[in-house]
């Protein structure tokens, strides 16, 4: 006895073909917030804070699906595009985003309780001697440079998907992370935070 397929799992279909999908359905749409709300939401929160990172990723997807029609399939992935929107809503909240770091850069490093165990230790004695350095410096970074270190860094982006995420050549990607580690390694007496002790 034939029997029609079942239909396709939203999981199974890929991010452009729910774009277009979108356009005559337009709870389509709600996949690609289940697929990246958690995501964009974490970014927004690392760059703002949790107070307006509701607010920025519920906007963020709120353009997107305004601006559904106009997303170019052959740019790729719609993951960068999403990112790309949602840098462009933290440049309107540049003030914040200083703020919060400068908040940061005061709080002091919550040391928990002593589990006696030499690395851990080690390693918060290292985080609290780069913390008001570390903020400082990234409080100065020009914001293009600064967007690209924590597309990086926060959401964990590649050097590809950061040039489409702020529409810049790949190679600028590149120099611009070098740059920021530059200057990173000079704010912090050229010790690399991430591995501890100096880069040579």
């Amino acid at each position: 006895m034939w029997m029609a397929a079942p239909p396709e799992a939203p999981a199974s279909v890929d991010d452009a073909t729910l774009i277009e999908q979108s356009w005559r359905r337009p709870d389509a749409f709600a996949s690609l917030y289940d697929r990246y709300f958690r995501e964009i939401h974490r970014y927004a929160a690392g760059r703002l804070g949790t107070q307006l990172a509701d607010d920025l990723a519920a906007e963020t997807f709120l353009v997107a699906f305004r601006k559904r029609r106009s997303f170019d399939p052959a740019r790729g992935a719609v993951r960068p595009w999403l990112y790309g929107i949602a840098t462009n809503l933290v440049a309107q909240h540049r003030r914040s985003e200083v703020r919060r770091l400068r908040a940061f850069q005061r709080t002091p490093l919550d040391d928990g309780a002593d589990d006696g165990h030499e690395d851990t230790v080690a390693a918060r004695v290292a985080a609290a001697s780069a913390h008001q350095p570390l903020t400082t410096a990234l409080e100065s970074l020009p914001d293009g440079d600064r967007d690209v270190l924590l597309l990086v860094a926060l959401a964990d982006l590649s050097y590809e998907e950061v040039a489409q995420t702020l529409n810049i050549p790949f190679g600028t990607v590149g120099s611009r992370l070098n740059r920021v580690r530059r200057k990173l390694r000079a704010a912090l007496g050229g010790v690399n935070p991430v591995i501890g002790g100096s880069d040579g």
